[in-house]
């Protein structure tokens, strides 16, 4: 029989990548996208004649309630979420709305139509915020530091509550940072990789950062779908942490992103007051042996070779413009 999987937030990086792995292993896959918003199928062009769309809204229960009595999937992957942290602070109750009140809905309609169904939530790395230990497991306390990490935490816990209540197969992800060619422009990373490209090509002449010093647990997102895909075959629900185990500065993504291209990152970066965030998360490093042993998932992109796979690709798309998908 052939396995049946919907995917909130389809339309992102991650929804991208999973669709792509889940399709390679035959799934028929849904994506749930919103009928109110510009929906960009950018990420998605190369494969999009393979999946099924359907409308939804993380704000609207029986819009959801409706596409799992109709569709039936055996597996929901629920990935949308009001997502850029600087976004939260000035949209705050929409965020909690959508990235945490929306896991409630999503995880009720799951219960009213189908318990059986296994269910995936994206948890945040940011749920950790003012870390109370590194590195961070799936135990360590959470103290966000952003309405996004609130809500983040709400949504971690709803999943939680609901998988002991209803025993349902509902398991989480605490996904750290992991980027590709195909993040938003609104993150840091792909802000990097993509302005070294424009340097380069003569289309600008600076890169203007907020904290140099922040660092991060820095993966490929093409790797870390694969652990969400791995969470759902487990014969029992559970939270595990999805990371490398490493730790760089946004200061080492910009030395290797400006170095692949034969430039001084120095001459071009500039400190703008504007991209500090109100509270900073200062160092985020997961620990991720939970993960290796039970889902036997690994990591197999090293932060270099991440680095400039982004950079060649925003190389490509700038010069010859169309979006490289790698």
């Amino acid at each position: 029989m052939t396995k049946r999987a919907l995917i909130t937030g389809i339309t992102g990086q991650d929804g991208s990548y999973l669709a792509e792995l889940l399709l390679d292993k035959g799934y028929e896959v849904i994506g749930m996208v919103r009928r109110s918003s510009t929906v960009n199928f950018e990420r998605l062009a190369h494969f999009q004649d393979r999946i099924t769309f359907v409308s939804g809204d993380l704000l609207d229960e029986v819009s959801m309630i409706n596409i799992l009595s109709e569709h039936r999937p055996q597996e929901v992957y629920n990935l949308a979420a009001q997502s850029f942290v600087q976004t939260s602070f000035g949209q705050p109750v929409l965020t909690g709305e959508i990235t945490g009140l929306g896991v409630t809905r999503l995880l009720n309609a799951v219960r009213i139509v189908d318990p059986d169904i296994r269910f995936y939530q994206a948890s945040s790395s940011e749920m950790f915020g003012k870390v109370q230990e590194v590195p961070q497991t799936e135990t360590t306390p959470l103290w966000p530091r952003s309405p996004y990490g609130v809500a983040k935490v709400y949504g971690h816990w709803i999943t939680i509550n609901y998988r002991e209540s209803y025993d349902l197969h509902a398991s989480s992800g605490i996904l750290f940072n992991h980027e590709s060619p195909r993040r938003g422009l609104e993150f840091v990373t792909r802000k990097i990789s993509h302005t070294v490209a424009k340097i380069k090509l003569g289309k600008a002449d600076e890169l203007r950062l907020g904290n140099l010093d922040a660092q991060r647990d820095w993966g490929f997102a093409g790797d870390y779908v694969d652990a969400m895909w791995r969470m759902l075959q487990q014969d029992s629900p559970d939270d595990y942490v999805v990371s490398t185990g490493e730790t760089h500065a946004v200061r080492e993504f910009c030395e290797l992103a400006f170095g692949h291209v034969d430039l001084d990152w120095e001459k071009y970066v500039k400190i703008d007051e504007r991209f500090m965030r109100p509270a900073e998360v200062e160092l985020l490093i997961g620990n991720p042996a939970k993960a290796q042993k039970v889902l036997e998932w690994e990591p197999k992109t090293p932060f270099p070779e991440l680095v400039r796979m982004m950079v060649d690709a925003d190389l490509a798309l700038l010069d010859n413009g169309f979006r490289h998908t790698s």
